[in-house]
């Protein structure tokens, strides 16, 4: 795997971007929401940790503020970047690495969809949250983190040509949401993140037939803590699923009894 740190990535035209500050068709974007509400949740899936939540963005969580850009040049492969954004939406769970799973909605990431995940952590620990899909066009896709998931920021998934090749990429601003998964984030997680994109991406390059060398760039474009957010600990998703887990028996006995 090759790491381009020092690098510069290709970037889509700022036409492209989802981030601008005028958007193309207000269609595009999610409405003005107050709290999440997971509508299509899937036979025997809980939207724990979703429902009522708001979402986050990266001046809302705590840890250092990171942007993560990782990239994969599909050369020799005949296709758009609408096309690989397409495949990448109908088929997102399937890139993704096993033990994860994300639950779309019936009607597949559109703007104001809210998409449900079980997440492995490390200690195959469990985590169930959610995503908002903030904003999706023919050639990109930005999904944005709700209140106690690892990550506090949007997740930009783009395709755009550079030179003749069509480049997938996937772009993250995050921060560690609170200070227990900034420590395990310090710990290991940004490694678990990068193998988690680098997967994606290879597994959507070969979806097309190429093997292409996933590259990435990281900055950490904030190093300080937001102290005044260290409350978000409250929320953390991870320790709600493990409560949920563990008081099933009691919650089984209750519905008998």
């Amino acid at each position: 795997m090759e790491d381009t740190s020092s690098g510069i990535p290709p970037t889509p035209s700022e036409d492209a971007s989802p981030q601008q500050t005028t958007p193309r068709d207000a269609a595009y974007w999610a409405r003005l929401i107050s709290t999440l509400k997971a509508s299509d949740a899937p036979a025997g899936v809980v939207a724990l940790n979703v429902d009522g939540r708001r979402v986050v963005g990266p001046l809302q969580g705590f840890g250092q503020m990171w942007q993560k850009t990782y990239w994969a040049p599909l050369r020799g492969a005949a296709v758009t970047p609408a096309l690989v954004i397409e495949t990448w939406k109908a088929e997102f769970p399937a890139f993704w690495p096993k033990g994860n799973r994300f639950y779309e909605p019936l009607t597949g990431i559109a703007p104001g969809e809210v998409a449900l995940l079980t997440l492995t952590m490390p200690a195959a620990i469990q985590l169930s949250t959610g995503v908002l899909v903030l904003y999706a066009d023919d050639e990109s896709f930005t999904l944005m983190t709700p209140q106690g998931h690892v990550l506090a920021g949007w997740i930009t998934f783009s395709a755009f040509e550079a030179d003749g090749t069509t480049i997938a990429q996937a772009q993250l601003l995050i921060r560690g949401n609170d200070p227990l998964y900034e420590i395990g984030l310090r710990l290991g997680g940004h490694r678990q993140e990068d193998r988690f994109w680098e997967h994606t991406l290879t597994a959507l390059a070969a979806r097309f037939g190429v093997n292409a060398p996933v590259q990435r760039r990281v900055i950490c474009l904030d190093p300080r803590l937001q102290w005044s957010r260290a409350g978000n600990v409250w929320q953390n998703a991870a320790v709600r699923t493990t409560l949920y887990t563990l008081t099933k028996p009691v919650r089984w006995i209750r519905r008998t009894g």
